[in-house]
């Protein structure tokens, strides 16, 4: 069975129109929608004679046995967020399923292939990103923390999983599957502008950015709004308004790719005739170095203790989650440089702000590296997400080109 690129595109419509509906794609992990879509997939599979099997954290694998039991990893995640793209997650998964027809066809493979689904990369329902994969990866360590976790409904995360055959506290169970992984190849459409910009189907990603996530806490003074005159008030607003400004300052002067974003702003008392005497904001910064990211971090930080001063308000700093930047294998990234050339003629290498499951992989110490498909207008988590048919088609041809060479490297040795 040859490879059909074109295939993988129907395949993904037929998912949409499966799991989704006038408002997207609906697969939120550990729902029945995202279950039926599992269903979907392993129905695709079985053809193949590829063996099933479901990891503690609830991972779905698909392994075609090779000569040797070293392996090369493509994965991804079917999960989506509600009201979703068509192709996010989605896109990976569908096309290593047409990598793997092709392999299961010409026989058996030199080493081991399999596909994994990880499960739960979106967080959407408990707020949690890359469940499955840091389970596998042997990161998750808050596991305290997630047994509190509850959804809009006050569902307890434990008690979804439970409903999906997953124990929250063996999920960490999940890291043998990595053994004997040698290389772990993704693809994923950019979610971002650079490409299409830059007017180029295909990208390789270099790394993720590393992640500095805060709640700040401004506290002032509550007083009338129409008798406190204004050189008089220590309005607990004034210092996240003036910050907000200041991290987009501090991204410039950083280059090099640096996002600060300011996601979230809640004032107590809240209503239009008090000075604000409490505002909390929630900030996320962004940066492939490790170093310049800390720069950030400490930039903000005394900018906020400065602004505080000058309001005559106290700041206050909680650490929310972090976690350090992720450089993929060189001698992947190479590969990957030159089946993209070999497909689409001209490349291009840039870092991927959003997080993806290929991070914890490659955090596990398992050579790594991602794929970037061009994505329009740079939508992603909406169902506007879109990507041309032929950058699709050229994807998949990539993928498959940077299989071959993963695994002739990986049976060299």
């Amino acid at each position: 069975m040859p490879l059909d690129p074109s295939r993988t595109v129907v395949e993904l419509r037929e998912l949409q129109e499966l799991t989704g509906d006038e408002n997207g794609a609906q697969r939120v992990a550990w729902t029945d929608t995202w279950e039926q879509a599992r269903e979907w997939l392993r129905g695709k599979v079985a053809p193949l004679g590829a063996e099933e099997s479901v990891d503690a954290a609830g991972n779905q694998w698909f392994t075609l046995r090779g000569a040797s039991d070293k392996a090369v990893l493509i994965g991804g995640h079917i999960d989506s967020v509600p009201n979703g793209g068509w192709l996010d997650g989605a896109l990976n998964v569908v096309a290593g399923l047409e990598v793997l027809r092709r392999l299961a066809e010409e026989g058996t493979p030199p080493v081991t292939v399999r596909l994994v689904n990880w499960a739960d990369e979106e967080g959407a329902r408990f707020g949690r990103s890359l469940f499955g994969s840091s389970a596998a990866a042997g990161s998750m360590t808050d596991q305290d923390e997630l047994r509190a976790r509850k959804d809009a409904a006050g569902i307890a995360l434990a008690d979804a999983l439970g409903q999906h055959g997953v124990e929250l506290d063996r999920a960490v169970d999940a890291a043998r599957e990595l053994e004997g992984a040698a290389a772990y190849l993704e693809l994923h459409i950019e979610q971002g502008p650079v490409l299409e910009s830059m007017d180029l189907p295909l990208g390789v990603v270099l790394g993720t950015f590393g992640v500095e996530r805060h709640q700040i806490r401004f506290r002032g003074q509550a007083a009338h709004a129409g008798s406190t005159p204004m050189d008089k008030r220590r309005d607990a607003l004034a210092g996240v308004a003036r910050l907000e400004l200041e991290i987009r300052e501090i991204a410039k002067r950083t280059g090099d790719g640096a996002v600060c974003t300011m996601g979230g702003v809640v004032t107590k008392p809240g209503i239009v005739t008090s000075v604000v005497e409490t505002a909390e904001c929630l900030l996320d910064q962004r940066h492939l170095d490790a170093g310049k990211l800390a720069a950030m971090l400490g930039d903000a930080k005394r900018a906020s203790e400065r602004f505080a001063e000058e309001e005559d308000i106290a700041v206050e700093w909680e650490r929310i989650w972090n976690i350090e930047p992720i450089l993929f294998d060189d001698a992947l990234v190479d590969l990957a440089d030159e089946a993209i050339k070999e497909v689409a003629g001209k490349s291009h290498r840039l870092p991927s702000g959003p997080l993806h499951d290929a991070a914890e992989v490659a955090r596990a110490g398992i050579p790594t590296v991602m794929v970037f498909v061009q994505s329009l207008r740079g939508l992603s988590h909406t169902k506007l997400e879109d990507t041309k048919e032929e950058h699709l088609g050229l994807a998949v041809q990539v993928l498959d080109r940077l299989a071959t060479k993963t695994i002739a490297r990986v049976a060299a040795g």
